[in-house]
Order: C-alpha cells, then sequence, then structure tokens
C-alpha cells in the first residue's frame, strides 16, 4: 500500500468526502454543507481541550489547565473564521437551497450543545431537553461539573473564600452569578503577584470566553447579511435570537468584577 493510500485510509477520507449530499443544484450548497461540518468538528476539537483543562483543574493543575485551554483558543480562532467562509455567499445565493434545509437549523446541533454544556451554560430546559435526546454525549456531559464549576472548586482548594454552594451543586445545575464569587475574582486581580496562578488562569478562561462571545458575534452578523429580519430554519427566531443569546456571558462573575477593580 502507498504512502498516499495510507493516509486515506488512517484518515478514512474517502468516506469523508462522501458525507456531503446536496439536496438541490444550487452552487452554494456544497460549500454550506463542508463549512457546517467542519465548524461540527471543530466544536467537538474545543469540547476535547475544555475536557483536558477541567481533568488537570480536578488535579490541582493550573498549568496542565492553561495549555489546554490554549489549544482551544487557536481551535476558536478557526471557528470564527469559518464564518468569513459562509460570509462569501451572497443573500440570493443562500436563498437559492435554503428551502432544501426543511427544519434543519445549526442550534440542534450535539455538538455545540455539548460544548455549552461544558463552558456552563446549563439552563434547565435545555438540561431536560438533553435528558429525553437521543445523544448520549450529552447526558455524559451533564454528569459532569462545567468547566467554570471545576475552576471555583480549585480556587476554594487554594483557600479563596468561594461559597459552598457554588461548590457543591448536582453537576447539570447552572452556576447563578454570585457578588462572592465576584470578590474572589476582585481579590485575585487587585494582587495579580502573590495570585499568580489563579490571576493566569482567570486570563485564560477569560479569552475562551471571549472568543464563544466573538463567534456568537460574527454568527449574528453572517445571519444577518443572509436572512434579514427573516426567521431561522428550525423554527427560530432568526438573528433577533441570536442577538438574545449574544448578551449571554460564560463565567459571569470573570466579566463583572471589572466595573470595580
Amino acid at each position: 500500500m502507498t504512502q498516499a493510500h495510507e493516509y486515506v485510509t488512517y484518515a478514512r477520507m474517502d468516506e469523508l468526502h462522501e458525507l456531503q449530499q446536496p439536496r438541490s443544484n444550487a452552487r452554494g450548497e456544497l460549500n454550506f454543507l463542508l463549512i457546517s461540518q467542519v465548524q461540527e468538528l471543530l466544536f467537538r476539537a474545543v469540547s476535547d481541550d475544555l475536557d483536558q483543562a477541567r481533568q488537570a483543574l480536578h488535579k490541582d493543575d493550573p498549568a496542565g489547565a492553561r495549555t489546554a485551554l490554549r489549544r482551544a483558543t487557536r481551535t476558536q480562532r478557526v471557528l470564527v473564521t469559518c464564518w468569513e467562509v459562509m460570509n462569501g455567499m451572497s443573500a440570493d445565493e443562500f436563498v437559492a437551497f435554503r428551502h432544501v434545509l426543511n427544519d434543519a437549523s445549526g442550534v440542534q446541533s450535539f455538538a455545540y450543545r455539548a460544548l455549552e454544556f461544558a463552558m456552563g451554560n446549563r439552563p434547565p430546559g435545555h438540561v431536560q431537553s438533553a435528558y429525553a435526546d437521543s445523544y448520549p454525549s450529552l447526558r455524559v456531559e451533564l454528569s459532569k461539573p462545567s468547566l467554570y464549576d471545576a475552576a471555583l472548586a480549585y480556587l476554594a482548594r487554594q483557600g479563596f473564600a468561594v461559597p459552598a454552594d457554588c461548590v457543591e451543586k448536582v453537576p447539570w445545575q447552572q452556576h447563578e452569578a454570585d457578588p462572592l464569587v465576584e470578590d474572589v475574582w476582585l481579590e485575585i486581580y487587585r494582587d495579580p503577584h502573590t495570585y499568580r496562578e489563579a490571576h493566569r488562569l482567570a486570563e485564560s478562561l477569560l479569552e475562551v470566553a471571549y472568543q464563544f462571545s466573538h463567534w456568537r458575534a460574527t454568527h449574528l452578523l453572517v445571519v444577518e447579511r443572509m436572512l434579514g429580519g427573516k426567521s431561522g430554519t428550525g423554527g427560530s427566531d432568526g438573528a433577533a435570537w441570536l442577538r438574545e443569546i449574544n448578551e449571554h456571558r460564560f463565567f459571569p462573575e470573570l466579566w463583572t468584577f471589572r466595573t470595580r477593580l
């Protein structure tokens, strides 16, 4: 077997290129499928790195967590760039095949939902839907503390005054912003030399949260360019729905304490 064939066999590239099955003759549909599938795989890559970071925090290894978070951030930047590829399609090109999507929508992506769960966005409605879903990976993710839960538990073990209910709650429960957690981050940032490891961890976490919000914001702009005020596929409200979720911030106290710094 030649080296070229070994590459194809190892990575199953022949199967990969058979996965794109356009339902129309519209020029833009193949590109739409390809970029959608690329993003799906990148969601999984980010989730894997966030899980590695979470495991490192469980072991009180903030340096290992930061290494994993840096990898996640690099992948997130590629995710943002994916929208630039999609942005090369004009509105009329998208409309030419939009009807074949039927009720298909990116909000149905279980890999994206698992990533949100890993980051800590676990609203009750989404949690209930996940337990009724056919994707066991979502239930597995909800059985673990989120990345932010793991970070707060790490800080508590280092002697910071993290409220007990923030580290002792059941894993699937969403973290709610707490002024006492904000106090902890404020203490760290007021003396970053003393709390060097905690400060570096905070900056790594915030970069992951920032890149996620950057991805959401770019998504909104692309949807507005493609759809204007139309409803989204899958029954969503399109740009209006995206504007609402753009207001959400992962790791909330890492954003809010800055007003007091």
